[in-house]
């Protein structure tokens, strides 16, 4: 748990004001991709069934769909916000690992994949924002200014 909080410390003190700007974009990207899986679930619906190496049933996939559009709408929002951003980014994590390894990298690294390198892209930044945090404008730093404790 020691690693943690240093890590934790070095990311609330290494942070940027530029970086808060490409949490915003990146919450509003996460959001926006949840919209999409609500608005049209077949598509997704189709491109995890084309993929299903687990072997998973049409009513878990359909299930899983609304678990993961949930979580992106949910999530996008609090990292767009800066609210409990780690949090939000762990939640994120493990959806945008399944994404890239069993959904996206079937078709192959090619050019056209476009979707897997833009999944490759977000997996990262999440990555990096469960490391340096929300940031001063967010949030989490506003009432940590107000209250003196840490939310980060």
């Amino acid at each position: 748990m020691n690693v943690i909080r240093k890590i934790e410390h070095w990311g609330d003190v290494h942070h940027s004001k530029w970086l808060d700007y490409l949490r915003i974009v990146l919450g509003l990207v996460i959001f926006g991709k949840g919209v999409s899986f609500v608005s049209d679930t077949s598509v997704l619906q189709n491109m995890i069934t084309q993929n299903n190496i687990f072997g998973f049933s049409s009513m878990l996939i359909s299930m899983a769909i609304h678990v993961v559009a949930f979580a992106h709408l949910v999530g996008g929002v609090l990292i767009t916000l800066g609210l409990v951003t780690r949090f939000a980014v762990v939640v994120q994590i493990p959806i945008l690992l399944f994404a890239v390894f069993f959904v996206n990298l079937t078709p192959g690294f090619s050019s056209p994949n476009s979707e897997l390198w833009f999944s490759v892209l977000v997996l990262f930044l999440l990555i990096m924002f469960w490391v340096v945090g929300s940031g001063p404008l967010s949030a989490d730093a506003e009432m940590k200014r107000k209250t003196g404790k840490r939310y980060a």
